[in-house]
């Protein structure tokens, strides 16, 4: 089941987001979150949806503006998912919630800025779903090794 979360699923969410962070090959993000921003930071996202699999939280996502103004109505998300329970198809329902969620929230686009080349299971997700690839960018990504990656961009209109 994917719905919304609630506040006593902050240290769960935390706890899986950290995890994403810490294999430093697919988050932007470096720094991990504690309860305090954690919680500041999953407030502050239009929507934020969880995963909830025999009472236990197995996956997230964040949905958010991409920009401002003009380009308002582009939205971001990024899915993050245990890592005990994937290859389980709970991206996929996670993305599948986003993009309906995404247009009860009256956006346009969903667009993903950088999607690591190397991400072929995400990528492959993508791809079934919908989603195109707008090109690749050298370089745009630097692994937690520090070694660069090509990143590529995806969108899907809704």
């Amino acid at each position: 089941m994917i719905r919304q979360y609630k506040q006593s699923d902050i240290p769960e969410m935390i706890r899986i987001w950290n995890e994403v962070v810490e294999e430093g090959i697919a988050f932007p993000q470096e720094e991990y979150l504690d309860l305090e921003s954690g919680a500041a930071f999953f407030k502050a996202q239009s929507y934020t949806g969880v995963a909830e699999t025999d009472g236990k939280i197995t996956g997230l996502y964040i949905l958010h503006p991409n920009n401002v103004g003009r380009c308002g109505h582009i939205c971001n998300a990024s899915y993050a998912v245990s890592s005990d329970v994937r290859g389980q198809h709970i991206g996929g329902k996670l993305v599948m919630d986003c993009l309906k969620m995404a247009r009860t929230l009256g956006f346009r686009v969903l667009q993903f800025n950088a999607v690591v080349e190397s991400n072929i299971h995400a990528r492959h997700l993508y791809e079934r779903l919908g989603f195109i690839q707008l090109g690749t960018i050298p370089g745009g990504f630097r692994m937690k090794d520090g070694h660069y990656e090509n990143i590529c961009p995806y969108y899907h209109t809704l």
